[in-house]
C-alpha cells in the first residue's frame, strides 16, 4: 500500500493517535480529512495543521455517519484511505447492575457500530479505486482483557472479528483490510494516563502513528505494537494450551 498521494479519512482526529497520524500523512504529502464531535479539538487541529480538512461529526449516530460519507464522496471524489480511529473507554461495574449503561451504549456505538456502519457505506465508493484501504484500530485488550473496561475490551475483540472478516469479504477486491492494536497509548482515551517511562507498557500516539504507516507501506494486515504484542501471545499460548 502506497503511503504518500492518498486522500484520507480519520475518525476521531482531533487528538491522539488521529491527530498524529494525521500529521505524519501531511508529511508524506497525503490528502487528509479529520472528523471529530469535538469542535474545539478540530480548530486546533486545523490551526495546528492547516493543510488538513475537518468536519464535526458523531460517528456513534446514523443521521450524522449519513451526512459525513454524502459530504467525503461528493467533495473528495479521490477519497481512498478510511481509518476507524474514533473510541471511547469506560469503567463499567456489573456490580453496580444497570448504571453504567447508558454509557456503555455509547462505547459501543462508538467503537464498533461506526466502523461497521461507515465500512458498509464507503465500500462501494472504495472498490472502485486502483488502491484502497481500510484501517481499523483496535487494541492490544481485544486479545486480552481488562475487567474493569469489559465493554472496551468487547468491542476491540468485536473489531478485530469484524477485521478478518471484511478482509476475507474483500480479498478479491482492490480494498486492503489492516488492523492496527496498539498498547495503551498517552492521550485522553480514558482520562489521565501516566507518562511511558512510568509504566512501560504505554506508546506515544507518534509512535503508534509510526507503526501503522510501517503496516500499511509492508503490507502487514495485522500489527500489534509494543506491549499489545506481548497481549496477543499471551492469547496464542492460552489457545494452544486449551487445545493441546
Amino acid at each position: 500500500m502506497k503511503i504518500s498521494g492518498n486522500t484520507v479519512l480519520i475518525t476521531g482526529g482531533g487528538s491522539g493517535i488521529g491527530l498524529a497520524l494525521a500529521e505524519a500523512l501531511i508529511d508524506l504529502r497525503n490528502q487528509v480529512i479529520l472528523c471529530g464531535r469535538n469542535r474545539e479539538r478540530l480548530r486546533a487541529a486545523k490551526k495546528r495543521l492547516p493543510e488538513i480538512y475537518v468536519r464535526v461529526c458523531d460517528v456513534s449516530v446514523s443521521r450524522s455517519r449519513h451526512a459525513l460519507v454524502e459530504w467525503l464522496v461528493s467533495g473528495f471524489k479521490d477519497f481512498n484511505l478510511l481509518v476507524n480511529n474514533a473510541g471511547i473507554q469506560r469503567s463499567v461495574d456489573f456490580l453496580k447492575g444497570p448504571r453504567d449503561l447508558a454509557e456503555a451504549d455509547e462505547e459501543i456505538a462508538t467503537n464498533l457500530t461506526a466502523p461497521i456502519h461507515l465500512s458498509a457505506l464507503l465500500i462501494p465508493h472504495l472498490r472502485r479505486k486502483k488502491e484502497a484501504a481500510i484501517v481499523n484500530i483496535s487494541s492490544g485488550l481485544a486479545f486480552t482483557p481488562l475487567a474493569a473496561v469489559p465493554v472496551y475490551c468487547a468491542t476491540k475483540a468485536a473489531v478485530h472479528s469484524l477485521s478478518l472478516c471484511l478482509r476475507h469479504q474483500l480479498r478479491d477486491t482492490s480494498v486492503r483490510v489492516f488492523e492496527i492494536a496498539p498498547p495503551m497509548v498517552s492521550t485522553g482515551l480514558a482520562g489521565k494516563r501516566k507518562r511511558p517511562e512510568e509504566t512501560g507498557y504505554t506508546m506515544s500516539a507518534k509512535a503508534v502513528a509510526i507503526g501503522i504507516l510501517d503496516a500499511l507501506e509492508r503490507n502487514v494486515d495485522e500489527v500489534a505494537l509494543g506491549a499489545a504484542a506481548n497481549l496477543r501471545a499471551q492469547r496464542e499460548t492460552l489457545f494452544n494450551a486449551i487445545n493441546a
